[in-house]
């Protein structure tokens, strides 16, 4: 990866929606090579995907916590399908499996704090596989929109 495409990378994190005149512009190169450079970017799986950003407070999730898992037994055969059922559900924003006391971080976002309450009961303790369980409520949650190439 190179000077040009670190920066087609950069500005791309910054905005998605970028036409192609504005992002050669940005990077000062020709629109053709920057046509180019950005699809080998994709095809080498530097560039994954684009996504929206949303106010979850907007669509009626302000609430957002972080529940710690611990799984019994950690093996392969429960961990997989854990992760499936975690990201399944529709309050579930991110799962991490992690070392550590705690197998799993599911980052959720609810309504309110008895959405969590009925999500952590309901939707995790009540599971086989579940042996301990830690809610942690977010009081502000901020991400890093650009990550540095190298």
């Amino acid at each position: 990866m190179d000077s040009v495409d670190a920066a087609i990378v950069h500005e791309l994190q910054k905005d998605a929606r970028l036409a192609n005149k504005d992002l050669a512009d940005r990077v000062n190169v020709a629109a053709s090579t920057c046509v180019v450079r950005h699809r080998a970017l994709r095809d080498r799986g530097v560039i994954t995907g684009y996504h929206a950003e949303i106010d979850l407070a907007a669509i009626g999730r302000p609430v957002q916590a972080i529940i710690a898992v611990r799984i019994r037994p950690h093996t392969r055969a429960i961990v997989g399908p854990f992760m499936e059922y975690a990201l399944s559900l529709s309050e579930t924003l991110a799962v991490s499996h992690v070392t550590g006391p705690d197998d799993f971080l599911v980052h959720v976002a609810v309504a309110d704090t008895a959405h969590l309450q009925r999500l952590v009961l309901d939707g995790f303790t009540a599971r086989r596989e579940v042996a301990e369980v830690h809610t942690n409520l977010l009081f502000e949650h901020v991400r890093k929109h650009t990550v540095p190439a190298r």
